[in-house]
């Protein structure tokens, strides 16, 4: 009986693993900057719900933190809700750069009125609070996006 207990514990436990595994995709990042003269770009990913506001936030590209608070609007919610990023940060990306990074997105959030959006931000520059905004849509994710400021374009492809 003993054994026949541990066996379905152990099988429930197997469960609950496979599931949450299930509940969210992973996606590459292509991120190509525009051409333009400066310091690098710091640049934050955040999930933002139906009502426009801040959710998550997926990546942040910059890992100095003295210039999180040039990313305006990111950085009041990030101030009042403050987590541990230092997993999902990385170098700032310069004028004509790459950076290709892996975003981890909850399946619950696609097709639901949520948006991935890019803020970014360079030293003595112009701040742009939406510079990609992304509709977390089937089909929103499968297209390239065109940037309004210092990024040209954000693509995404599934990882499997």
């Amino acid at each position: 009986m003993k054994t026949l207990f541990q066996l379905s514990f152990v099988s429930a436990l197997l469960c609950l693993s496979l599931q949450s595994n299930a509940q969210s995709s992973k996606y590459k990042c292509m991120l190509q900057m525009a051409n333009y003269s400066g310091e690098g770009a710091y640049v934050v990913v955040s999930l933002i719900n139906p009502k426009g506001e801040y959710d998550k936030t997926l990546y942040v590209m910059g890992d100095d933190k003295k210039w999180y608070k040039t990313l305006k609007e990111w950085h009041k919610f990030y101030a009042k809700k403050p987590s541990n990023i230092s997993a999902i940060t990385g170098a700032s990306v310069t004028g004509g750069d790459r950076s290709t990074t892996t975003l981890e997105i909850d399946d619950s959030k696609f097709n639901s009125g949520y948006k991935l959006r890019f803020e970014s931000a360079v030293e003595d520059q112009k701040y742009h609070t939406i510079d990609v905004e992304v509709p977390l849509t089937t089909a929103g994710i499968a297209e390239k996006t065109e940037g309004k400021g210092y990024i040209r374009y954000v693509r995404f492809s599934k990882i499997q």
